[in-house]
């Protein structure tokens, strides 16, 4: 099992060179996350075609390093026991379904900071808002920037579809035993999984101002759970307990 199988390592080798991408747009004065991450949809910036680029794509090396390490640890193990073709579905699967979730949190979100606008203040961020941020700017008025930054605000990252492997790891080897730094002693599969949507659910509804996309974290989980499911019901896979 130490070789890594056919779709785990395309996935490690197309995220690593859109990063690459990304470096060497920069140097031509091109922002490749701007134009390949996710916009909400009311954005001037949003494009279908992002429901599916944005998970290729990563702010930071860190950024990139921790979700090809754990697509590198756990991807290979659920590839191995699905099957390619089966995990790549997974995969994209969970990866779009957190797209759709963080365009869905993103419209709520929108709806409750246009509270208290007028239609004048909604125009002026939908005028000039996105320019604005482009050059590294933003309103002053606080309530013109919040409703700017959920308005033109860019998600990046495969963290959707890594979530759901992490998931699917803990559903397939629900008893294995792993050491998660920095707790000092191991925890099962099953509990570590909880453990992080827990988290992952609180940090989302208390509103972290931490820039991460909490809830497609959970909308990963969410579709990759439902499709688990599925296969089980239809009995195109043995059963997640089974191993």
């Amino acid at each position: 099992m130490n070789r890594i199988p056919t779709v785990t390592k395309n996935l490690l080798a197309i995220n690593v060179l859109m990063f690459l991408a990304l470096l060497v747009a920069e140097t031509k004065g091109v922002d490749l996350n701007a134009i390949l991450g996710l916009h909400l949809f009311m954005s001037g910036d949003f494009q279908p075609y992002q429901l599916v680029t944005y998970m290729f794509m990563h702010g930071s090396v860190t950024h990139l390093f921790f979700n090809m390490f754990a697509l590198y640890m756990f991807g290979r193990t659920l590839e191995y026991m699905w099957g390619a073709k089966r995990f790549l579905v997974y995969y994209l699967v969970a990866g779009i379904g957190a797209a759709l979730v963080q365009e869905a949190v993103g419209v709520v979100r929108y709806n409750m900071a246009l509270e208290g606008m007028t239609p004048q203040d909604v125009e002026l961020v939908m005028s000039y808002g996105l320019n604005a941020l482009h050059e590294g700017k933003n309103f002053v008025n606080p309530q013109l920037a919040q409703l700017n930054l959920v308005l033109n605000s860019t998600t990046v990252g495969a963290s959707g579809a890594i979530y759901a492997i992490l998931l699917g790891f803990g559903m397939l080897f629900p008893e294995e035993r792993m050491f998660v730094f920095p707790i000092p002693f191991p925890i099962k599969a099953k509990y570590f999984v909880m453990g992080y949507a827990v988290i992952e659910l609180y940090l989302g509804v208390s509103g972290s101002a931490d820039g991460i996309a909490h809830f497609a974290h959970l909308g990963g989980m969410l579709f990759g759970l439902l499709l688990i499911l599925y296969w089980q019901k239809k009995g195109k896979i043995s059963g997640p307990y089974v191993r």
